[in-house]
Formats: C-alpha cells, structure tokens, sequence
C-alpha cells in the first residue's frame, strides 16, 4: 500500500506505442505520474538511476533480453512490496505460477478507465490482489 502526498508514480511497460499513449494518457488525465518505457532493459536502468515508481504495469511480453515476468522478478527482487500489474493478449490469469506473489493480471484488450481504478485501489490500501 502506497500512502504519499506526491502523485501516484507508475512504470509503464508497453512496447505497443499507441497503447502506451492511450494509457499513459489516461493515467495522466487522472492525476497519475506516468514514466513511459518499451522494454523490461530501460525499466530496470529507470528503477536503478532513482526513478520513483509506486506501482508496476507491465505488459508480459517485451523486445529485448528479458520478458514482464522476469522484469517483475527483478524489480521485487529490489523493491519487494512493490505493487505490480501485469497485462497480455497472449496469456491469460491461469499461469499465474509464473507470475510475482500478491500481483495482479488484466488481459488485453482492456479499457485504461478499468486501470485507472485498479491502480487506485492497489495504491491506497483497497487492493484486490488475486494471490
């Protein structure tokens, strides 16, 4: 749970440019601070330089030397409590062994107001996290 005076800071992780914008976009016009990267690499550099991040959103799968799953290991590896969101029109909720404890899967498409609400809720304490 993320109690801050500061807006909510959210990483988003989406190599599909225009469903990045779409959801930074929205993200931003409901008062969310928005640090937009396409790949799990650029995440981890962000997290590693300072960047604020209060909650993950990450897509599963990324370009680059590693996917969202193995992205997510790697931030909660250095921020365990780290709310983390993961979405895929690849895969569905069912192979959650693969996936962080205490996170959360949105399957694409998905509506960016239905984000907006999930991460309001994971970030100020009323979560519903599936496991």
């Amino acid at each position: 749970m993320v109690h801050t005076d500061h807006p909510v800071s959210v990483l988003l992780v989406e190599d599909e440019v225009l469903i990045s914008m779409l959801v930074a976009d929205t993200l931003t016009e409901n008062g969310f601070d928005v640090h937009e990267v396409s790949t799990a690499d650029e995440a981890l550099r962000y997290i590693d330089q300072g960047g604020v991040v209060d909650v993950l959103f990450t897509d599963v799968n990324l370009p680059g030397s590693m996917d969202g799953r193995e992205l997510a290991a790697r931030v909660r590896a250095r921020r365990p409590g780290l709310p983390v969101v993961y979405a895929s029109g690849r895969y569905d909720n069912r192979d959650v062994s693969k996936l962080v404890p205490h996170s959360v899967f949105m399957t694409k498409p998905y509506n960016p107001n239905d984000v907006c609400t999930l991460l309001t809720r994971l970030t100020h304490g009323d979560d519903d996290r599936a496991h």
